[in-house]
């Protein structure tokens, strides 16, 4: 396969039915990882609940703050998904928009995904939970949003900064969980 540049990925044929997969597998990824993460964060969160009704009756409404940030997580990938879906139209819709829309996808759904990992884990340890874990989610959606609306322009450079950024933050997880 020949390589091209940015530019002339821009120029080839438009409605090309790959560029609208990728597009749809971005949208894909962001919905279905970001409710794992949400479901995963809410559930191990919830066991977290019980075990403190059960030892500190007087702890459970603070215990419920990690479901609601899980929760929380869900609406990040429906947001993004939204967002893409708004943006594909088949009659400008190239290659280049369509790997942009799935690094945009993936991006806000992993990172949901991981903070939803962290969430849980900490909800279910019944400790505080780490403002770091619920940002990551957030970071995510950030990133995925200027991916998703930076798809005609300098995407190479945009989602190398970003993919840096959200590293920091799951090293940064990471170390707080264990």
């Amino acid at each position: 396969m020949a390589m091209y540049s940015a530019s002339t990925l821009m120029e080839m044929q438009k409605c090309d039915p790959s560029s609208a997969f990728f597009g749809f597998m971005g949208v894909t990824s962001a919905i279905v990882f970001a409710n794992m993460g949400a479901a995963y964060g809410t559930a191990k969160s919830g066991v977290g609940i019980s075990s403190m009704g059960v030892m500190r009756p007087d702890m459970v409404m603070r215990s419920i703050i990690p479901v609601v940030m899980a929760g929380v997580l869900g609406i990040y990938g429906l947001i993004t998904a939204v967002i893409i879906n708004g943006k594909m139209d088949a009659a400008t819709y190239s290659a280049y928009s369509g790997y942009a829309h799935l690094g945009a996808g993936l991006t806000v759904g992993m990172s949901s995904l991981a903070a939803g990992l962290a969430i849980g884990i900490v909800g279910d340890a019944g400790v505080r939970e780490r403002p770091a874990a619920s940002a990551l989610g957030l970071y995510g959606l950030i990133v995925g949003l200027v991916v998703a609306s930076t798809a005609e322009g300098h995407f190479v450079a945009v989602s190398v900064i970003c993919s840096l950024i959200v590293a920091r933050f799951v090293v940064v997880v990471g170390v707080g969980v264990t």
